[in-house]
C-alpha cells in the first residue's frame, strides 16, 4: 500500500512497496497529467525561458530551457487535454492554438523519482505576436524565445554551455519534430 509521507497541494512525497523495501517518490495529487507544448509558426519554435526553484536551490544551472506546458485539471475541472493546451498556451504565451497534433500520451521524465507523465503536443499557431499579455508564472518564465527549427541544436548547445539546463520535456517534444 502506498502511504503518503508529506502532502502540498501540488506534490505528495509517498512511498510504494518493493522487493528491497519503500521507494519514495514524488506525486501530484491535484492534476490528472501534464502537457508539453511544441509551439510552431512557420519554421520557428517556442522556448521559454525558465526560473526553477529547484534548480537554483541546488545549484544547478542558471535558468531552464522549457516550453509552454501546465498540468491538466488543476484549475479547470473536468479538462481534457486538448483544453489544457490550448489554456496552457494562451496563458503563458498569449498565443491561440490552430492546430493541435498530440504525440504521445505516456512520457516520463524520471520514472525512478516521480509518478508524473506528460502529454507532448505539437500545436500550430498563424501569429507569434500574442494577442493577450501572457503570464510570468509568478516569476517563473524570464523569457519568450522563437528559434528558427534549423538552429535549435547550435542554440541548445550555446544555452548549455551558458550554464542552463535542458528540460526532459522541450528535448522529448524535439524527437517528435523530426520524425
Amino acid at each position: 500500500m502506498n502511504e503518503i509521507l508529506c502532502h502540498t497541494k501540488f506534490l505528495d512525497l509517498k512511498t510504494a512497496p518493493t522487493k528491497g523495501g519503500a521507494w519514495v517518490y514524488a506525486h501530484r495529487p491535484n492534476a490528472s497529467d501534464v502537457v508539453i507544448i511544441l509551439t510552431k509558426y512557420k519554421n520557428e519554435i517556442l522556448f521559454l525561458l525558465e526560473n526553477r526553484p529547484p534548480i537554483l536551490a541546488e545549484k544547478r544551472g542558471k535558468y531552464t530551457v522549457g516550453m509552454p506546458a501546465g498540468l491538466v485539471g488543476d484549475e479547470r475541472l473536468g479538462e481534457t487535454i486538448e483544453d489544457a493546451i490550448r489554456a496552457e498556451l494562451l496563458e503563458e504565451a498569449g498565443l491561440i492554438a490552430e492546430k493541435i497534433e498530440i504525440k504521445s500520451r505516456k512520457v516520463a521524465s524520471s520514472a525512478g523519482c516521480t509518478s508524473e507523465t506528460f502529454t507532448v503536443a505539437i500545436v500550430d499557431v498563424l501569429d507569434k505576436k500574442p494577442i493577450q499579455n501572457p503570464v510570468d508564472d509568478n516569476g517563473v518564465i524570464v523569457e519568450r524565445i522563437w528559434i528558427e527549427q534549423k538552429e535549435i541544436f547550435a542554440w541548445l548547445t550555446k544555452m548549455e554551455k551558458e550554464g542552463n539546463v535542458l528540460t526532459a520535456q522541450a528535448l522529448s517534444a524535439l524527437f517528435y519534430l523530426y520524425e
